[in-house]
């Protein structure tokens, strides 16, 4: 599986803490795209709660969402509700697309942050 974005919105943390980003729009990779590019192949997604999380990660990732515009976390979610695996490791979890506030890759992982409350 392999998730591409157009853009991202990157908002670095601290000790080896993958980088924030939302997906601002899903295209296929061409063979022509470099190395760091391929790096971003999503082999597995993880959905977390934030309220599940550290308190000082969570202040971290609502920091970023606070930074983020209305029109990025829709154009997120509509980049979401067009990945099928993505939608399907939300409902999973008995969510969808409107509870992710923000997502970040790291080695492989697409990790979706979500608010349920």
């Amino acid at each position: 599986m392999r998730i591409s974005t157009a853009s991202v919105i990157i908002a670095a943390l601290s000790l080896g803490t993958p980088a924030l980003l939302q997906a601002q729009g899903a295209q296929p990779k061409s063979p022509s795209q470099d190395q760091s590019e391929q790096s971003a192949e999503i082999r597995s997604i993880q959905v977390i709660d934030i309220k599940d999380l550290q308190p000082e990660m969570r202040t971290k990732v609502e920091n970023v969402v606070a930074k983020t515009s209305e029109d990025d976390l829709r154009s997120m979610r509509k980049s979401i509700d067009a990945t099928p695996e993505v939608v399907s490791a939300l409902s999973a979890r008995g969510l969808n697309s409107s509870h992710v506030i923000a997502m970040a890759v790291a080695n492989g992982v697409l990790t979706i942050f979500a608010r349920t409350a």
